[in-house]
């Protein structure tokens, strides 16, 4: 039996969270984003960084509890940088106003959200790569220092050579990330 073919949107347009702490995670979002408040009153805010009219709205429900960690759901939003250059400025800059990453960055709810660039200038590329024995293996990639990183891109070292994947073997769910580190896989992401 086959699978009905419906027609696929052309971009993904905005993300909602529910939220108990309007303030801390409109803030939160303005910097990570390097965004603005569009409109807000006092239940609901729209943020953008970019051409879209909004891409975070937060809503602030009465009675909203916090998030339950163990609980189905969202695991991360990943947002998409031009170079490894651009990220490790975000990087850097985040990283001035205290915000860190773990294996990813985490907002006040404790929503995950990645910062990453494609390590396939050809999207093709990277689903090949998605498709190889390789990443069969190791869907999680290998962890890398955004520090490390950066000094290297700062000593001249090439982006090209940076993307470069390391094989660093079997890894699942027992071996996935480490607190402290990030991922590598058909993208470089903190």
């Amino acid at each position: 039996m086959s699978t009905p073919v419906v027609l696929p949107p052309s971009k993904l347009a905005h993300i909602v969270f529910k939220t108990n702490q309007m303030d801390r995670m409109k803030q939160f979002y303005c910097n990570f984003l390097g965004g603005r408040v569009v409109h807000a009153n006092d239940f609901i805010a729209f943020i953008t960084y970019d051409d879209e009219h909004h891409r975070i709205a937060l809503v602030q429900f009465p009675n909203t509890t916090d998030k339950e960690h163990n609980s189905c759901g969202l695991l991360h939003v990943a947002f998409t940088f031009d170079s490894l250059k651009d990220l490790c400025m975000a990087y850097r800059q985040r990283k001035a106003l205290g915000i860190r990453p773990g294996w990813y960055y985490q907002d006040p709810d404790g929503n995950q959200i990645e910062a990453q660039v494609d390590n396939y200038d050809n999207p093709d590329d990277a689903t090949a790569f998605m498709d190889s024995e390789m990443f069969a293996r190791n869907a999680f990639g290998a962890d890398f220092d955004p520090e490390e990183l950066c000094a290297a891109l700062d000593r001249g070292e090439s982006e090209a050579e940076l993307k470069v994947l390391k094989d660093v073997g079997p890894r699942g769910l027992e071996e996935g990330p480490k607190i402290e580190a990030m991922m590598r896989t058909a993208t470089v992401g903190v």
